[in-house]
Order: structure tokens, then C-alpha cells, then sequence
């Protein structure tokens, strides 16, 4: 089997199923790519058996076969080579692989196609049309709330609500949680799964900033997104969500409206000073002011800002963890956000102060107990 393709059109597909491929002691196959050739195109598929993403691309090929080539040796050696045309030479019987590049050779093993595993298909699925940009916005708002603990796996994906009014993705890691829904997105009938957070981390990286149609079908155990060459097939987390209807306050008589970047650099400002485990920062609201302070007893640190802000409520003095509030004022967007509190013991709700009018943005925050030294 021989085909020839240029080495910055093979790397750059390479680098975006990459992450899919997996360092398994137990299948050492998963540390391949899996090379197929058929009709003058090259189809890469990358596997860890959780998620899958294949890759499509014209070649210089009369032959069809498939091998399984080993992946990071492969991709140390692109990286390295000029933009030219590179030929591969697999001999069928003993998979060897041979490389020519300019002057170069390289000589690497490979091994039969034929043991990679299969990538699952899409059997008695729906399917909803949703556009890039939607997607890569709904990642990036909720996929920083989802949580590490292994042992709450239903806490590890990110939740996503499909309906014929909206289509709803939450996250949460019992400390923050991050409700964004859009309008302009809908399904025909109503259902939900949990999308694992490796293979949204995936998706994000290959979507395009080309505003096209993404293809999303799902089944009880899969979910499948196909758009331009790409396909990512990843398994579902089967779990049941946490009810995170009931966590969020519906009554908050608190509300203060401060500049979105002007609040998150005074608290990346403030957080300096806290404590390095708890990160913990004091907001005393009162009148038009808000006054943020921390300290770090261990160290006689302390910081204290005296901000400027609309306000409507009783005087509040409320603890949270800085790097949560850091985290959902970095990933909300416009010019000023509302902080909506209840009680210094109730979460607080950040809500950007304009939403656009298909997209609903809701992030939830725990308060954290202070202790009144000063």
C-alpha cells in the first residue's frame, strides 16, 4: 500500500483526533492511528473505546488497505519536517512502515488494521442539527464547572436537555453550577443524556469558527457529531443527573449590579492575599458600595477594595471561594453581570445584566462560611 499527501495537511488532521488516542498499558493498539485508504482518500480514526474520532482527507493513492500506525512517533516526526510531500510505503504482509520526506527515510512498525478496534455506528438514533457556534459556546460556559470526582461520575459530564421549546446544558461540581439554554435550538421530542467532559474538550478543539451545521444523533448509549470530515462518536455517561432545579434559589431579594471586568480583576487582585487553601474572599454590601477583602491569617496578608456599585437590598456580608467567582466572570460575557444573594448561608446566582435574547446564562455559586475576625 503507497500513498503520497503533504506533511502539513496530514499533520494538522493528525493533531485534531489526537486526543481521542489513548496511552493504554492493557491495549497497546490504542496508541495508534488507524490508517484506511479507499477511492483516493485517507479516513484517520483514533480510539480510547470511550471516544472515537475519525478524520477524512484526499491522498495520492491508486491502493486501498489499512494499517495501524503508530501514533506519537509519527507525529514527533511531522512536527519537524517542512511543509512538503511525503510518501508512505506499507508493505501488506509484515505492516513495516517506510517514510520518505525531501532526503529523508524513516522506518517504523505498524500493525494490522484489522485488530484496531471497530468505531461504533449510529444504529436507532435521533438526531438534532445544531449550529457550531451554538456548540462552542455552550462548551465554553459550562465545561470549567464540570466536576473531577470520580466517584459522583453523573457530576463528571456535562447534562444536556433537549425539547421542542429550547435546549438546556448544565454542569456542576456542588460548588459552582452553570445553567445555559438557548432558544434558537430546539429538538422534536423531549430527552436528556450526560456528554462526557473529554470528548466535549474534543469537539471544542476540532469545531470550526465557521458558522456551519453540526450533526448530533443519539441513542440510549452513544452520541454521535458529524460535521465537514469529521465524525466524533463518544459513549455516554450512564448515570441520573442531580435534580439542579431544586439547588437554584428562585427567591433573591438581593440584587447588585457591578462592571463584569472591573469586579473580576479586583477579586484576581484580592485573591492574592487570601488563604492558599481556601481562597476565601469577604463582599460587604452596603448602599452603593461593595467593599472586598481577604486575608491570610498564617501570613498577616490582607486586601481590601472598596468598589462602586447599583444595589438593591438590605446590607449583606457574604464569604465565597474567589477562584469560583474568577472562573464564571471570565466565562460570562458583556459589560456588567448581577450578583443576586439571598442569605450570607444561600448560594448567590450571577446573571449577565444583557442576555442575548436566544441565550439564557445562569451560574450559581456556594457561599463559603466566614469567620468575623475583622
Amino acid at each position: 500500500m503507497r500513498f503520497i499527501v503533504s506533511t502539513s495537511t496530514l499533520l494538522k488532521h493528525l493533531q485534531t483526533v489526537n486526543g481521542a488516542s489513548s496511552s493504554s498499558t492493557v491495549l497497546p493498539i490504542l496508541e495508534n492511528f488507524l490508517f484506511e485508504i479507499k477511492d483516493g482518500n485517507l479516513t484517520i480514526s483514533a480510539t480510547d473505546l470511550q471516544t472515537s474520532m475519525t478524520t477524512a482527507l484526499a491522498v495520492e493513492s491508486k491502493e486501498e488497505g489499512k494499517v495501524a500506525v503508530p501514533s506519537k512517533i509519527l507525529l514527533d516526526t511531522l512536527k519537524t519536517l517542512p511543509d512538503q510531500p511525503i510518501a508512505f510505503n506499507i508493505d501488506d504482509t509484515t505492516f513495516a512502515i517506510e517514510i520518505s520526506a525531501g532526503d529523508g527515510k524513516y522506518k517504523l512498525s505498524g500493525e494490522n488494521g484489522d485488530d484496531f478496534p471497530k468505531i461504533p455506528v449510529v444504529e436507532n438514533a435521533s438526531s438534532v442539527n445544531l449550529p457550531a457556534s451554538v456548540l462552542t459556546e455552550a462548551i465554553t460556559k459550562t465545561i470549567f464547572a464540570v466536576s473531577n470526582d470520580e466517584l459522583r461520575p453523573a457530576m463528571t459530564g456535562v447534562y444536556c436537555q433537549l425539547s421542542p421549546q429550547h435546549i438546556t446544558f448544565v454542569a456542576t461540581d456542588a460548588h459552582k453550577l452553570v445553567r445555559y439554554r438557548r432558544m434558537d435550538s430546539k429538538a422534536d421530542k423531549a430527552t436528556s443524556f450526560i456528554l462526557p467532559k473529554k470528548a466535549l474538550t474534543l469537539l471544542k478543539g476540532a469545531l470550526p469558527s465557521n458558522d456551519i451545521n453540526v450533526s448530533v444523533d443519539y441513542n440510549a448509549t452513544s452520541a454521535f457529531f458529524k460535521f465537514e470530515n469529521i465524525n466524533l462518536v463518544c459513549r455516554l455517561i450512564d448515570e441520573r443527573y442531580p435534580d439542579y432545579e431544586a439547588v437554584i434559589p428562585q427567591n433573591n431579594p438581593n440584587k447588585l449590579v457591578i462592571d463584569r471586568s472591573l469586579f473580576l480583576n479586583t477579586l484576581r487582585r484580592v485573591v492574592i492575599f487570601a488563604n492558599k487553601t481556601t481562597h476565601q474572599v469577604r463582599l460587604k454590601i452596603n448602599g452603593s458600595e461593595l467593599n472586598i477583602s481577604s486575608e491570610d491569617l498564617d501570613f498577616a496578608n490582607e486586601a481590601h477594595e472598596r468598589l462602586s456599585c447599583q444595589y438593591d437590598g438590605e446590607d449583606l456580608e457574604i464569604g465565597f471561594n474567589a477562584r469560583f467567582l474568577i472562573e464564571m466572570l471570565t466565562n460570562l460575557s458583556g459589560d456588567e453581570v448581577t450578583l443576586e444573594l439571598s442569605t450570607p448561608n444561600r448560594a448567590g446566582l450571577l446573571i449577565p445584566q444583557t442576555n442575548d435574547e436566544n441565550e439564557d446564562v445562569l451560574m450559581l455559586v456556594m457561599p463559603v462560611m466566614l469567620n468575623n475576625s475583622y
